[in-house]
């Protein structure tokens, strides 16, 4: 009996094809109802009901919202935004601190809904738990410092004072995806709340459970009912209606979806920030520890099973060490033990969906059939679920193949030789995307100077993807085709601010006295830029 088989007799659900024997213990009806209350839906709208990925069977029905329905849910969010955005940013930062006490309290709950929706290693829906209330921390705490009014001087120093202060956006629309359904849903409501903004969040289709689970828990935490609301249906249609009614976006998900999304924000005048897709190169320098290269590289390529924008997909070695460390990622790959299960047993879990293991599989097969060789997997393993598949190494990967360049999203690596630094660096900046990328070398120095060379939002030295992701206080955002934007630091709450100049005088009106002629004024002011030029002023 395998260990899911041994969950779902435990469990004493039922395991017909219907429904989904893996359906956590304690979600009741009653605990289902109780987070989709939360859709604006009407009680007789159609539905949509995601895939388990551990057992290929239908979770719950989740209605669906409608483009009127999104117009409503922000004019309601409009009406609740000015009493939000006049607390305290400290007031509403308390709100944001219980939400972090509840979450760190009750994180095997969204644990088990990130892995039944998702499909993710238990693992891996743990980071998300950290990475929130990480974020929840940092931003309860810096917001504040972060929102100040900076004083600069004016027109006529000493004369008039000026103040360029921060203002909420308004309705701030969050467009999240299946891969991280908490981390990237709640990670960019929290700083978006804090700056005083009411907040519409768009569910994905694969994982809508997992964010209405966190509106519930916040609202249990103290925010209005309005402040945050959450719209669920077809991507295309719900995601274009809540970009023509919001008054900032942010996005997350695939080029080619961002590009759509930036346009349509564009037509409106609209802010958006957009982390879009990577294909995230990992340079191995001749003087790197191979070892823990290895491992660093294994848990940056095959975490979340490789659905993450900034996981590995490019491993570059140089020639020197290059047999010795293709030997120790291959030992280091073969260690990842690969299930489904519940609890803490496994590395590397499911694929989200039939569609996810199409594409890897679509990727590899077309990879070998045009001269890559398979060094490690290379095959789905149906004997342990129905989207699982193997952690792969390949070799020999050209430009001609669909994976070389473009983003595979599944638990995938190519390696690739590289005679020195240079041709490294030729080789990871090769394409348009430009997320995160690492170094690993024992001199710090070197890497660094390297680090600033490569094209990537973030660069890791001596890790994988974590270091970056994990410092919460410096900005996270892509190059080139991977987007525009930061979330994280100050760059991740200003965002959601608009940049507003308060300017005043202290003798009235600039300009010319009554009387006096404007040849004398201009003079004066001329003498005046002078003897500022003179005492370096500005």
């Amino acid at each position: 009996m395998t260990a899911l088989q041994e969950t779902q007799q435990e469990t004493g659900q039922e395991t017909q094809q219907a429904a989904s024997g893996l359906r956590p213990t304690w979600v009741s009806d009653a605990r289902i109802a109780s987070w989709l209350r939360w859709l604006p839906a009407a009680d007789d709208a159609a539905t949509l009901t995601a895939t388990a990925p551990y057992d290929a069977r239908p979770t719950v029905p989740v209605p669906c919202c409608t483009p009127e329905d999104v117009a409503g849910a922000v004019t309601a969010a409009r009406a609740a935004q000015p009493a939000w955005a006049d607390l305290s940013v400290a007031a509403r930062a308390e709100v944001v601190l219980r939400f972090h006490d509840l979450l760190v309290e009750r994180q095997d709950e969204v644990m088990d809904l990130i892995q039944w929706e998702m499909g993710k290693a238990r693992f891996h829906a743990w980071q998300e738990v950290l990475q929130v209330a990480n974020i929840a921390r940092h931003y309860a705490k810096q917001a504040a410092s972060y929102l100040a009014d900076h004083k600069v001087r004016g027109a006529v120093p000493g004369l008039t004072r000026v103040r360029e202060v921060r203002v909420p956006r308004g309705v701030v629309g969050i467009i999240s995806p299946w891969n991280y359904p908490f981390y990237l849903g709640v990670g960019d409501a929290i700083p978006a709340l804090l700056a005083g903004n009411a907040v519409l969040g768009k569910a994905d289709p694969q994982t809508p459970l997992t964010l209405l689970w966190a509106r519930a828990l916040m609202a249990e935490a103290g925010l209005p009912e309005h402040v945050w609301s959450i719209v669920a249906g077809p991507g295309a249609e719900i995601g274009e209606a809540l970009v023509d009614h919001v008054d900032y976006v942010a996005f997350t998900g695939s080029t080619a979806t961002g590009r759509i999304v930036a346009q349509r924000a564009a037509g409106r005048l609209i802010g958006a920030s957009l982390e879009l897709g990577g294909k995230n190169p990992l340079i191995v320098r001749a003087d790197a520890d191979l070892e823990v290269a290895a491992r660093g590289t294994a848990l940056a390529a095959f975490a979340n099973t490789g659905q993450m924008c900034i996981h590995i997909e490019r491993v570059i070695a140089h020639t020197d060490v290059y047999d010795d460390f293709r030997e120790a990622l291959l030992a280091a790959t073969s260690s990842q033990k690969v299930a489904q299960t519940f609890d803490f047993g496994a590395d590397v879990g499911s694929l989200a969906s039939q569609a996810q293991l199409d594409k890897v599989g679509a990727h590899v097969a077309d990879a070998v059939a045009k001269g890559a060789t398979v060094l490690a997997g290379g095959r789905a393993l149906p004997e342990i679920g129905p989207y699982v598949y193997a952690p792969t190494v390949l070799e020999d990967v050209n430009e001609e193949m669909d994976l070389c360049l473009g983003e595979t999203f599944g638990p995938v690596i190519a390696l690739y030789r590289a005679t020195d630094d240079e041709d490294a660096l030729r080789i990871a900046n090769q394409g348009t995307a430009g997320l995160s990328a690492s170094v690993f070398s024992k001199d710090l120095k070197g890497a660094d100077a390297l680090a600033r060379r490569i094209r990537a939002g973030s660069v890791n030295i001596n890790d994988g993807a974590a270091v970056a992701a994990g410092s919460v206080e410096a900005g996270m955002g892509g190059m080139g085709d991977s987007g525009l934007g930061r979330r994280h630091g100050g760059e991740g709450i200003r965002k959601f601010t608009e940049s507003q100049t308060i300017a005043a005088s202290l003798i009235g009106p600039v300009g010319p006295p009554p009387g006096q002629a404007l040849e004398k004024f201009v003079a004066m002011g001329n003498k005046q830029l002078a003897l500022l030029r003179k005492l370096r002023v500005r």
